[in-house]
């Protein structure tokens, strides 16, 4: 049980770091083209990939294994209303990298204390 237990935490954080990485990238490429003509910004929609794996992993009805594959997180192009591509907003990019950087603290640090406990629970099971 424990074992399943950590095999799902980390992947679930891990794939958030991963998320969180991309994020960053896209950020940075969005800050790097503000004055570019024609630039076309970019986002990651990690809630919908986080619903697709939350319905890989619900049980299923019936008998048998249903295994499906969901795609990698990937850079989508952002439009506003009209779809014609959005303007990128130095303000905007800036908070939502510095909001980026703060979510990465935050699930490195989770991460580090689910080792912590890991590593607690072996050591004093020793003694």
């Amino acid at each position: 049980m424990t074992h399943n237990l950590q095999s799902v935490t980390t992947a679930t954080v891990g794939l958030a770091l991963d998320a969180a990485t991309l994020r960053h990238q896209a950020i940075a490429n969005n800050i790097a083209n503000v004055n570019t003509e024609g630039y076309v910004p970019v986002q990651i929609n990690f809630a919908s990939y986080m619903e697709q794996l939350e319905q890989l992993s619900a049980p299923t009805q019936g008998k048998g294994s249903q295994k499906h594959s969901i795609g990698q997180l990937e850079l989508e192009p952002v439009f506003d209303v009209n779809g014609n591509p959005a303007k990128v907003s130095l303000d905007t990019e800036v908070a939502a990298m510095a909001h980026n950087t703060v979510q990465y603290q935050a699930l490195i640090k989770a991460l580090n204390r689910h080792y912590a406990i890991m590593s607690s629970a072996v050591t004093d099971g020793k003694k």
